[in-house]
């Protein structure tokens, strides 16, 4: 079958033809049958072998691909569809012994440091296959673990009714972020990208008009027109690009939150003094609650024609380079990779 692997500790991708896996009687995976994969802002990471992304050296090669849906072939699922959490437990450290796999500090990552769902099949544990509803289409369901980063986020920062909150980053988290934001009540949210039609024009579709282009202007200043210099109360933070965070802390209020969920390429040089006398807070925010799944699913299903706008282009597994020429250009907003039969 073909793959898109990860073959070398250095920049670039690679689609080869490699065996398709097999699960053997007595395993607790399953073998799942590819729908379709998005292309994540993390495998731009490991398409650049950014410094953030060497743990997975130790796994090369492996087929890279985390967001995804397909239907399980063996186990008791077999013939459902599924999404599939793509954070593997082990199974035997203290916490995962105790039940609370939430806790499991010894990760594997399906398209990280396990062979994830750039290709037509994909092997994956059982108690990681989440079924969906007929009523989602692959396409929607495909933003299932994108759309659980966003919710976490919002967990993170809190109750965010009545709130200004600025969105910095325009890509599927921050599209997430914003439209569960206002979902949740923000009395308005703001997002800022840089040079991001594309990812604009997704936005717009999806209802949100105060959108600030740091390309053309400062964000202080492209923020004003829609704050009218007020501060905001919640700033969220999904560029990956360090120096934002700075930039966020200028513009929060005094004992304003700002939620940190993007993955940096380079260490950020803060002068805390500023943000210790206004008492602001900054909040990590990463992996969701194995719960929240199900909830996902539901939301999605409730917001369809909301976020049906953040799939911009669905491709071919056979065009995988095009696909990420595009995601790395930021002339899409999300693409998604297809399995056809010339791939199996």
């Amino acid at each position: 079958m073909q793959a898109l692997r990860k073959t070398r500790p250095e920049a670039g991708l690679e689609l080869v033809d490699i065996p398709a896996p097999v699960v053997e009687a007595d395993s607790s995976d399953v073998l799942v049958k590819v729908s379709a994969t998005g292309i994540c802002g993390s495998d731009l990471h490991v398409d650049d072998w950014t410094p953030s992304y060497a743990f997975i050296t130790r796994s090369i090669p492996v087929t890279i691909g985390h967001e995804f849906v397909g239907v399980a072939q063996t186990g008791p699922m077999a013939g459902r569809r599924v999404v599939v959490r793509p954070s593997v437990t082990c199974g035997s450290c203290a916490a995962c012994v105790a039940g609370d796999h939430d806790g499991c500090e010894k990760r594997r990552g399906i398209g990280m440091t396990r062979d994830g769902a750039f290709a037509p099949w994909v092997r994956v544990p059982l108690r990681n296959c989440v079924p969906m509803p007929d009523s989602l289409s692959d396409e929607i369901a495909a933003l299932t673990e994108p759309l659980t980063i966003s919710m976490q986020a919002l967990r993170i920062a809190g109750d965010v009714a009545g709130q200004r909150v600025l969105v910095m980053g325009p890509g599927t988290i921050g599209q997430g972020i914003a439209a569960l934001a206002r979902r949740a009540g923000a009395r308005q949210v703001v997002v800022s990208g840089f040079d991001d039609a594309a990812r604009f024009d997704a936005l717009r579709r999806m209802g949100f008009d105060a959108l600030v282009d740091v390309a053309a202007q400062p964000l202080a200043e492209g923020a004003r027109p829609h704050t009218g210099g007020e501060p905001f109360d919640v700033i969220f933070e999904a560029t990956g690009v360090p120096e934002t965070i700075t930039e966020s802390l200028a513009l929060l209020r005094r004992n304003g939150i700002v939620v940190v969920t993007g993955i940096h390429a380079r260490p950020l040089l803060l002068d805390l003094t500023p943000m210790v006398r206004n008492q602001q807070q900054l909040r990590g925010s990463f992996r969701p609650p194995e719960s929240d799944w199900p909830l996902a699913l539901e939301l999605m299903g409730e917001m369809d024609a909301v976020i049906r706008p953040m799939v911009s282009h669905v491709l071919p597994l056979s065009q995988a380079g095009e696909g990420f020429a595009l995601a790395h250009a930021k002339a899409a907003s999300k693409v998604l990779l297809k399995p056809d039969a010339r791939d199996e």
